[in-house]
């Protein structure tokens, strides 16, 4: 399946545009991490992954786990562009009852595959998908997104190592690698230099791209899926907050709502 670059560009403007929407109208949110995924998340969703909208729990489907799930606003917009419930349900992010939850919640929102939030998890139940599909012999592909700054959490690596261990070539994992966690940058914190040298040395099929570039994604997932007997990194070096000028490398919008005329600016950027 070839992909047009240019209609994924248009479905990440899209996100972007919901992404800001889903905050504002919620007063409350992470627009800035969501904002930086939206183009990895609009190609997995629109180019990439066998998935049918009208059954969302099919043992067939690819998965993807948003271990940031603070991000979910990009992925609740990509879900419901895509078919699995009205996009009139965006603007309830975060509302009691809704069900768009902060954090994605697996069983209450259509096509959401794990439950995320506590970050560092999503490598580990990640890996435990992929194992299964060699164990029940049901050939589908797993995709998870990570933060650089969630690379902190020592269940990562116990996943990393262990999915390396089993060959797990058809776990596939993104680090959004924005340099920011809501604390201040990663490297300040005490994050992960050389992620992409740390993750080799653990035996993993390693990828260096700009997240951003559509193609590029494209041709990591291709040249990923056609690794058989080692787990993915395609480390994916982005902007936090990117699309909306004011928010871009502003660490100030990892948790943050416009104003009025923010809101507005954005809109006028976005489309």
């Amino acid at each position: 399946m070839s992909a047009d670059i240019k209609l994924l560009q248009e479905k990440a403007k899209l996100l972007r545009k919901d992404i800001v929407e889903m905050v504002y109208q919620a007063k409350d949110g992470h627009p800035g991490p969501a904002l930086s995924i939206a183009d990895i998340v609009a190609t997995l969703y629109f180019h990439e992954m066998r998935i049918d909208p009208k059954n969302p729990n099919w043992e067939g489907r690819d998965r993807l786990i948003l271990s940031k799930g603070h991000a979910c606003p990009a992925v609740y917009s990509a879900l419901a562009r895509k078919g699995f419930f009205s996009p009139d349900l965006l603007p309830t992010l975060r509302a009691l009852h809704s069900t768009l939850q902060g954090h994605p919640v697996m069983g209450k929102t259509p096509g959401i595959d794990m439950t995320s939030g506590s970050l560092g998890n999503g490598l580990s139940i990640g890996l435990g998908m992929a194992l299964a599909s060699y164990y029940t012999g049901i050939d589908y592909n797993v995709f998870v997104i990570m933060g650089d700054g969630e690379l902190q959490e020592g269940i990562v690596w116990e996943g990393i190592l262990a999915a390396a261990k089993y060959k797990a070539g058809r776990l596939i994992v993104f680090v959004d690698e924005n340099g920011w966690q809501s604390g201040d940058c990663v490297e300040k914190v005490g994050g992960c230099p050389s992620i992409y040298d740390r993750f080799e040395s653990f035996g993993w099929h390693c990828q260096d791209i700009d997240g951003h570039d559509i193609q590029s994604i494209v041709s990591a997932i291709d040249t990923a899926k056609k690794v058989t007997d080692q787990p993915s990194l395609i480390l994916a070096k982005t902007v936090k907050g990117k699309g909306v000028p004011y928010m871009e490398n502003n660490n100030a919008w990892h948790k943050g709502v416009p104003s009025k005329e923010q809101y507005e600016e954005a809109m006028k950027v976005l489309g």
